[in-house]
């Protein structure tokens, strides 16, 4: 249910951009691709559970770096025609794209764990 509202949400958002669709477009693919690194890096297995501290601060910094450039590729192609449609778009998006990767997450933690006990 929450996927439907999600994707409703998202064109609604895509309709209402009209003519800043590139801003929206732009906030879609920096938010996803911010989170996707962060997820990324952050939930590395590893049998050294001392690193997960700084798997943590180093998922954040990816984070902030992937934002801060594709910020700077719109600014200098000319992209991001509305910051205020982007600004919205990404926050939209860094909180949609989160919940899908840990609700993906969550339903292949679940698939392992039922594939153990059977």
């Amino acid at each position: 249910m929450v996927f439907l509202v999600i994707t409703a949400l998202t064109v609604l958002g895509g309709v209402l951009a009209g003519e800043h669709f590139h801003s929206y477009l732009l906030g879609f693919g920096v938010a996803s691709t911010a989170v996707g690194v962060c997820y990324w890096i952050t939930f590395r297995s590893t049998h050294y559970p001392q690193f997960a501290l700084f798997l943590l601060l180093l998922g954040v910094a990816a984070k902030m770096t992937v934002t801060a450039a594709g910020v700077l590729i719109g600014l200098k192609h000319s992209l991001i025609t509305s910051p205020f449609v982007f600004s919205l778009s990404y926050l939209f998006f860094l909180f949609a794209s989160t919940y899908c990767y840990f609700r993906y997450r969550e339903y292949w933690l679940t698939r392992f764990r039922h594939k153990d006990l059977q």
